[in-house]
């Protein structure tokens, strides 16, 4: 949205400057993004009259100026044919930039003649593109600044252009009187009165205008007016200047008076050339099919559904959005009909977005313009057309009804200080709404009809806080709810989340943050994919379903690493699995998957694959950063996607599952395009006992002063024993003395026989009252052995 300085004090009576201006449009939520003011370019340019000018001793073209500044007297050579003596001239000295020719004045010599500056032409001060001859002033005194010249007899010259940027809520601010609404509400200046009165029909138009009932919505109101005998041509120069300032380009009186009032006051207008309409005019929605020839010499094909206008011979333009070919204005036309009127703003915004057209017409109906403004409109472009084109005009002719935007909400004036922060008097807060356009009864505001984004009493306290500027918003602390030491933010199950999620980093781990929703195939291989997890409208064929683990989205993100070259990988993600589709069907999850060797070749040229004991390890690290008791079951009952001979479930009990850890299966690998081996682990977080009594300190060391002691044993076992049977047998022994039991060794074959083996321990006792003697030390080990014998059937090997 542009506007010039000139144009807002049409609506604003100000002595602001341009940067005070700015300063405030950006502070009220109009952000300014640019100021293009001449007036900075221009300042170093200076008046000056040519005393002499004689032809160049070697250029015919050129003539040597003697010209009088304020400086003195200094010699210019010229090649402008109207430089000749007597006149006031524009001067641009050595070290002024000159922006017309992008170039800073120096002395130099032309033709072995010296010249001390130059006199300038209007394209090289980018004031317009006359550059036939030199600037000729009637007036001005030498040394007198030019900018200074401009502003007294010439000041649309140097008018300051401002553009802001719009929100899509503020679609009042796309015309200049809202921009100076706002000004005026903040204190910047004094909003002018620009009413007029209406316009008295002479005759009865004979053009008449009706709505399709299905098209009511669509257009609720149109009104017309037929103004005949008027004279179409060139625009006033102050028309035409303040269009050019914002980029528009005059066209003609006619259509520049609806360009006028779309920015005015964001009230788009049309003309129909009267002479070329065919009987009366029709709103209704399209049939799909039709063409229209817009003024934009390009023909569309409509859709159904769209607003057109038609007469008696087919479409004639297209509501909200731009007019047709066939019944536009040109310099011959002597009568038009006038329209104003009010189109839905989400089907003008369907219909150009389906069409492709971007019109300054349908930038503002799709965001809403002034309902209740329709038959101000009118009034003031017939009263604008009559006053500059002449003619006469009919009665108004009046097709719907205005629609009833009409809504207040209850201005609780102690709620600014409750949702800003910002303690604003009462009066001051009324005083603001009724600036804004606000109507005030009581204690109820009536929303005026260009807001449309005022929906509730939340809004009225922003335009309040608004007004009053956030930059006076003052930071103060939140009071304590608690007295002495705060309490703890974090939940327990947040504290445990944080500390997977650093744990696993520390580790090594990369994490991996993937989509909740995978393919139903790649469900169904983790246990999911029942209909009861699948989306109602998912964004693709291959995010139908909610995940059921974490494992798919990392394996498939080691799939897209291992495509580019990335072997080596460890990726972990903390998230949420989907049991179901109801409230409570999901649980909190941490998985890691490692691919590839622990690390690159050492010294030696050697380096070891990733095993299950790397992902066992890193899933008891990770328990135990979360919390998890140090003493914990292994048991091979894990899901289908687990190598079965590779994998360990980590648990408090059968039915009490903290994680699992192991291989993933090779038909999950080849399913998913993997290159295995892969181990990983998932690990449930709120499966993990929370503490009896929440402390927040960490339990006493516990250390013991006696000698901890040592003894290794072997068992012949059955092949088909399984080492962690054989070492909570063992443990189980003498749960108080004995603190840790660890395989050391295994023998298969030999002298042992077809189906066994032999494993070898080491059990570690450590005393807490009495240092250990042999025959305490035997009886555990007789219990050790008697232990392992029952469980395992194994026997003390000899």
């Amino acid at each position: 949205m542009k506007f010039t300085l000139s144009w807002l004090k049409h609506h604003l009576d100000t002595t602001a400057s341009v940067s005070e201006i700015a300063e405030t449009l950006t502070d009220l939520g109009l952000e300014v993004e640019a100021v293009e003011d001449p007036a900075e370019r221009l300042g170093d340019f200076t008046l000056g009259r040519v005393i002499a000018a004689e032809k160049h001793p070697d250029a015919d073209k050129l003539k040597v100026c003697r010209v009088e500044t304020d400086e003195g007297e200094r010699q210019i050579i010229c090649g402008a044919p109207n430089a000749r003596e007597g006149i006031t001239v524009v001067l641009a000295k050595p070290g002024t930039y000159v922006p017309g020719i992008d170039t800073t004045i120096q002395v130099g010599k032309i033709r072995g003649v010296e010249s001390f500056g130059m006199m300038c032409s209007e394209r090289e001060m980018e004031l317009s593109d006359e550059h036939s001859g030199i600037i000729e002033l009637p007036s001005g005194e030498v040394g007198q600044r030019f900018v200074d010249w401009l502003a007294a007899n010439d000041p649309a010259k140097i008018d300051p252009v401002i553009e802001i940027a719009i929100t899509p809520n503020r679609p009042d601010a796309l015309g200049v009187r809202g921009v100076a609404r706002d000004l005026a509400a903040r204190g910047l200046g004094t909003l002018i009165a620009r009413d007029t009165d209406p316009v008295p029909g002479t005759f009865e138009s004979p053009i008449k205008v009706t709505i399709d009932d299905e098209a009511r919505e669509a257009c609720p109101v149109f009104y017309g007016r037929l103004i005949r005998g008027l004279k179409n041509g060139p625009s006033p120069d102050w028309l035409k200047q303040s269009l050019k300032a914002i980029g528009l380009r005059p066209i003609s009186f006619l259509v520049d008076v609806t360009n006028f009032f779309t920015y005015d006051r964001n009230r788009p207008l049309h003309v129909f050339d009267a002479a070329k309409v065919k009987g009366d005019l029709r709103v209704h929605l399209s049939k799909g099919g039709e063409e229209l020839l817009a003024l934009d010499e390009k023909t569309y094909r409509l859709a159904p559904g769209m607003t057109v206008i038609s007469d008696d011979t087919g479409v004639e333009s297209l509501g909200g959005i731009m007019g047709g070919e066939a019944s536009g204005v040109t310099e011959a036309t002597t009568d038009v009909f006038l329209e104003a009127a009010f189109f839905d703003p989400i089907r003008t915004a369907y219909t150009g977005r389906s069409l492709k057209i971007n019109s300054d017409a349908r930038y503002r109906f799709e965001r809403g313009i002034d309902p209740e403004w329709t038959p101000h409109g009118i009034e003031h472009a017939t009263r604008m057309i009559l006053d500059h084109a002449g003619g006469e005009a009919s009665e108004v002719v009046v097709a719907g009804e205005i629609p009833d935007h009409a809504r207040a909400y209850r201005l609780d004036t102690e709620r600014c200080s409750r949702l800003v922060g910002m303690d604003i008097p009462a009066e001051t807060q009324r005083a603001t709404l009724e600036a804004l356009g606000f109507v005030m009864d009581g204690d109820m505001a009536h929303v005026p009809s260009w807001r449309p984004d005022v929906m509730g009493q939340a809004d009225l306290v922003e335009e309040v806080a608004r007004i009053a500027s956030l930059t006076k918003l003052e930071g103060k602390p939140l009071p304590r709810m608690y007295s002495g030491v705060p309490r703890p933010i974090l939940k327990p199950l947040q504290k445990r989340e944080q500390a997977g999620r650093r744990t696993a980093a520390s580790l090594g781990y990369n994490e991996c943050v993937t989509y909740s929703f995978i393919d139903r195939t790649t469900a169904e291989l983790f246990g999911g994919g029942q209909d009861a997890s699948m989306l109602a409208n998912p964004i693709s064929s291959e995010m139908s379903h909610m995940r059921p683990a974490l494992l798919p989205g990392l394996l498939q993100a080691a799939a897209r690493n291992q495509a580019r070259g990335m072997s080596d990988l460890a990726l972990f993600e903390m998230g949420h699995v989907f049991e179901g589709g109801e409230p409570g069907e999901q649980n909190l999850c941490l998985a890691g998957i490692l691919v590839g060797r622990t690390g690159p070749k050492d010294v030696h040229g050697a380096s070891r694959a990733v095993d299950l004991y790397d992902a066992k390890t890193d899933a008891e690290a990770l328990l135990s950063a979360m919390g998890a008791p140090a003493k914990m079951q292994i048991l091979r009952s894990g899901d289908a996607w687990w190598h079965p001979g590779r994998h360990g479930v980590l648990c408090l009990g059968p039915k009490k599952v903290l994680g699992v850890f192991g291989e993933i299966h090779p038909r999950i690998l080849q399913a998913l395009d993997v290159k295995g081996p892969v181990v990983g682990f998932t690990i449930w977080p709120e499966a993990i006992p929370m503490p009896k009594k929440a402390v927040s300190t960490r339990p006493a060391l516990a250390q013991s002063d006696l000698q901890p002691v040592e003894r290794d044993f072997a068992f012949v076992v059955d092949r088909d024993v399984a080492a962690l049977d054989l070492v909570n047998a063992a443990a189980g022994a003498d749960k108080a003395l004995i603190e840790e039991v660890r395989v050391f060794d295994e023998f298969v074959g030999g002298s042992l026989g077809e189906g066994k083996k032999s494993l070898a321990i080491t059990v570690r006792m450590q005393p807490k009252e009495a240092t250990l003697k042999e025959k305490d030390i035997e009886a555990v080990g007789a219990k050790i052995v008697e232990k392992v014998g029952k469980a395992t059937g194994g026997t003390l090997r000899g």
